[in-house]
């Protein structure tokens, strides 16, 4: 009997052999002990053929049954995996992207697109040309929604586009460490040429070190200058092939849809060279695009998946976020079980909606999604970014070879004169690169480009917006305020040799406004101010700015509540200032109360 017990055995064994559909080894990641149940979910068999195969090996187990790590590399080959350890240990010393090691598993993916430019310029358009004429038509039904990227077909390739709201949010999740595009559209209408927002655009796309391909767009309108485009394109250091560059220049009509083969083409060609590539075996990892809360369906995140394969089933970690996915669907809304490298997707599942910009991975059980979350928090602090002051110590050491500088001033001559003055000051050691100069306050924009870039703000006469100061202290960007010229210099001179003087930081005591101007004699004026937020001291500095620009930076003389002098008017009250050395006020002036207070 027990012959014939043992021949059904080894028959019933032959008969369901696991069969190797690809010659390709696939690696996963094991503990010292795994369940035959956790190991069969991980390598996508079932839990059957898994405790068959390891009856062939003389070993008996159940589905609940914990084999160890030598047992569990013993039987994976059968089914066209090897095993590595996960060092639990070591892990938070191991960074994300090194977690998936083997390079010979790395494959081409579809390049991830993203489209700037300045408002109005048709961006949106372009984009709604390639989404009706270029998505791939096998998709039932069409594009049923809108996830924040879609993927389009030309000739035999997949192309991924991000339909991004501009150059701030682009650099904003770099500025998080999600280097999630390969390749920048720069779309500049060829009947408006380069604008303001074009060139910061442009900067952010050179900051990002990405690949640039310009659509000049709107050549369908009767006053399109394209030469003069190229030209505006050269004087911004974009000098296009024809002209002895290396830029791709494609002129286009989001309209008509002129030029969108052309333009697509390029897209191949450019992803043809530069060869990108992902392990899509490996545990998934990428970059979340939008996340919301919805009603009915709780959190939903927009995601890239950058290598491995994401799918149903897995366990998700985005920061201090976990989940099981129990839902992906791709950009047209249908519901799919896997999503490789470059693929947009929808998920639900997570706990909580995470942020736009975070990096999400795959983790093979609940302890190591708790490792993972562990290892975010310690490794993602606002103050990991480099002070000032350690910027003075890295240039001192020789450590730190670029002062990178994004440059903001009242007007486009004191920007020039700064640009020039400052590349000047460059030595063998330190360059000064100069990423972005623009006139007007200083925005969200150029806070996320510093951010992103490890660079220093300089404000020369103009403000910065409250929004973009609460990102700048909350991300600890640096930003420094000059209204003379030679001082400006003489400290990033003194940075760059290494010898700064102790480090001032400014502190914002508050902000009013002026609502209306009494004439005291004629030559002297009192502004009837109203505090809007924070306080006056008697002892602050008054930067008063007007349409955008600082026109003085001084000392208060005097600070009155009605007729008696006060030390401190608090916001909510009212009251009259006297300034030295400035009379001109009008009404809508902004005062913003400052002081210096030396860094320990």
């Amino acid at each position: 009997m027990e012959e014939q017990k043992e021949n059904n055995t080894t028959t019933e064994s032959t008969e369901s052999e696991p069969k190797k559909t690809s010659t390709k080894v696939r690696v996963v990641r094991l503990p010292e002990t795994v369940t035959i149940s956790t190991f069969a979910e991980m390598i996508k068999v079932s839990p059957i053929d898994l405790m068959k195969q390891l009856m062939r090996n003389g070993i008996m187990a159940n589905i609940n049954q914990a084999v160890d790590f030598a047992t569990a590399s013993s039987i994976a080959p059968a089914f066209g995996y090897k095993v590595a350890p996960l060092d639990v240990q070591n892990l938070k010393k191991t960074k994300i992207e090194d977690i998936e090691t083997d390079a010979s598993l790395l494959q081409s993916r579809p390049p991830v697109v993203t489209i700037l430019g300045h408002v109005d310029h048709g961006k949106t358009t372009l984009l709604d040309n390639i989404r009706k004429t270029k998505v791939v038509e096998r998709e039932a039904g069409g594009i049923t929604q809108h996830i924040g990227a879609y993927q389009a077909i030309y000739g035999q390739n997949l192309i991924t586009f991000i339909d991004t709201p501009g150059h701030a949010a682009f650099s904003s999740m770099r500025a998080r460490g999600a280097e999630v595009t390969d390749l920048v559209i720069l779309v500049v209408a060829a009947d408006d040429g380069v604008m303001p927002q074009t060139v910061e655009a442009i900067n952010h796309a050179k900051a990002a070190n990405v690949p640039i391909i310009v659509a000049i767009n709107k050549i369908d309108r009767p006053n399109s200058d394209v030469e003069r485009v190229k030209r505006q394109l050269s004087e911004n250091d974009l000098l296009i092939e024809e002209w002895g560059g290396d830029i791709i220049a494609v002129p286009v009509s989001a309209l008509t849809g002129e030029g969108i083969d052309d333009l697509l083409e390029s897209i191949n060609i450019v992803s043809e060279i530069s060869e990108f590539k992902a392990n899509p075996e490996g545990l998934a990892r990428g970059v979340v695009l939008e996340a919301k809360l919805d009603k009915s369906r709780g959190p939903v995140a927009t995601l890239i998946v950058k290598s491995g394969t994401l799918s149903l089933g897995n366990i998700l970690v985005v920061g201090p976020n976990t989940g099981k996915i129990r839902s992906l669907m791709n950009y047209t809304g249908g519901k799919i079980d896997a999503a490789p490298p470059s693929t947009p997707v929808q998920v639900l599942g997570l706990s909580n909606v995470p942020i736009a910009g975070a990096t999400f991975l795959v983790a093979q059980n609940e302890k190591e999604a708790r490792d993972l979350i562990s290892r975010h928090q310690s490794e993602n602090k606002p103050n990991n970014r480099t002070s000032f002051e350690d910027m003075i110590s890295r240039i001192r050491t020789g450590e730190m070879k670029d002062l990178n500088l994004v440059i903001k001033a009242d007007v486009q001559g004191s920007i020039e004169a700064i640009s020039h003055a400052l590349t000047q000051l460059s030595t063998e050691e330190t360059q000064v690169r100069i990423l972005h100069t623009s006139s007007g306050s200083i925005a969200e924009s150029d806070v996320f480009l510093a951010l992103a870039s490890d660079a220093i703000i300089i404000g020369f006469n103009t403000p910065i917006e409250p929004s973009a100061r609460r990102v700048a202290n909350h991300e600890k960007v640096t930003v420094k305020f000059y209204s003379i010229i030679y001082q400006l210099l003489d400290e990033i001179q003194n940075v760059i040799q290494g010898m700064a003087a102790p480090s001032m930081k400014e502190i914002i005591d508050g902000h009013a406004v002026v609502r209306t101007v009494f004439e005291r004699s004629k030559n002297s004026n009192i502004a009837g101010v109203y505090v809007t937020d924070g306080h006056i001291l008697r002892s602050s500095s008054v930067r008063i700015s007007r349409d955008g620009s600082v026109i003085f930076d001084g000392l208060l003389a005097s600070l009155r509540h009605f007729k008696d002098d006060v030390r401190e008017l608090s916001t909510g009250y009212e009251g009259g200032v006297v300034l030295n050395g400035f009379n001109d006020f009008k009404e809508g002036d902004s005062l913003e109360l400052h002081r210096q207070e030396q860094v320990s």
